[in-house]
């Protein structure tokens, strides 16, 4: 199920994410191409594709739909760790500029945060995706089934419409979430937040710094690699 040649740093101090970003600079926990090419239908390393880790077509883009670098969060939406860091990581992503933001649900912290994920993920298809996933992320509390929806309908989602959608797309949102699922076990990633970062595994979170010097890494290997491309 890890067929990605990849270094399995997992600690989440902060001494060890400076360990983390050192790896990174050095190229030791890259990617590279070893994202799996397509497999067939129905094989589980299929979900390992560039085209699924990177541009999932059935998860909405988060912010820099154009940006020439991609950063991939596995969250809960009741993990703290990734609400304290979801406003230093937007300014990241808006001092950049040409960071493309990616929203991977991986909700490993109970029933209710796969409630949460399968609502917000439902609300994409009334265009309010970002709105959902904001209202969510903007609290201090951990949720609950009702005040989910409270949050939602706060934010201008319609509850019924996405009820409709919940029943009516559920299959896909379900594939979906079993995706994300399947590569963040197999980047063997323990918790969240975790990301992807251009071809970088990171599995903790980082400083606004540190997250600055893993997209210059990510860009320069990108570069180096289109160098040696014929």
């Amino acid at each position: 199920m890890m067929p990605l040649s990849i270094d399995p740093v997992r600690r989440s101090t902060a001494t060890s994410r400076r360990a983390a970003l050192a790896l990174l600079g050095a190229g030791s926990v890259a990617l590279g191409l070893g994202l799996k090419p397509a497999r067939a239908e129905g094989d589980p390393e299929n979900v390992l594709t560039e085209a699924l880790v990177l541009r999932d077509p059935d998860i909405p883009v988060g912010a820099n739909p154009d940006g020439d670098i991609t950063i991939v969060e596995y969250f809960d939406y009741n993990c703290p760790y990734c609400r304290k860091l979801e406003p230093e990581l937007r300014q990241v992503v808006f001092d950049d500029g040409k960071v493309r933001l990616i929203w991977k649900d991986w909700p490993i912290l109970g029933p209710v945060s796969m409630i949460a994920s399968r609502m917000v993920l439902a609300s994409k298809y009334q265009g309010k995706y970002i709105k959902a996933h904001e209202a969510l992320m903007g609290v201090s509390s951990r949720l609950t089934e009702p005040r989910i929806t409270e949050l939602l309908s706060g934010a201008g989602i319609d509850i019924d419409r996405l009820n409709r959608d919940l029943d009516s797309n559920a299959k896909t949102i379900s594939a979906i979430i079993a995706r994300n699922n399947d590569q963040a076990i197999a980047f063997g990633f323990n918790g969240t937040p975790s990301f992807i970062v251009g071809k970088f595994r990171v599995p903790n979170a980082l400083t606004m710094e540190e997250f600055g010097q893993v997209i210059a890494d990510a860009r320069k290997a990108a570069a180096d690699r289109n160098k040696k491309s014929p």
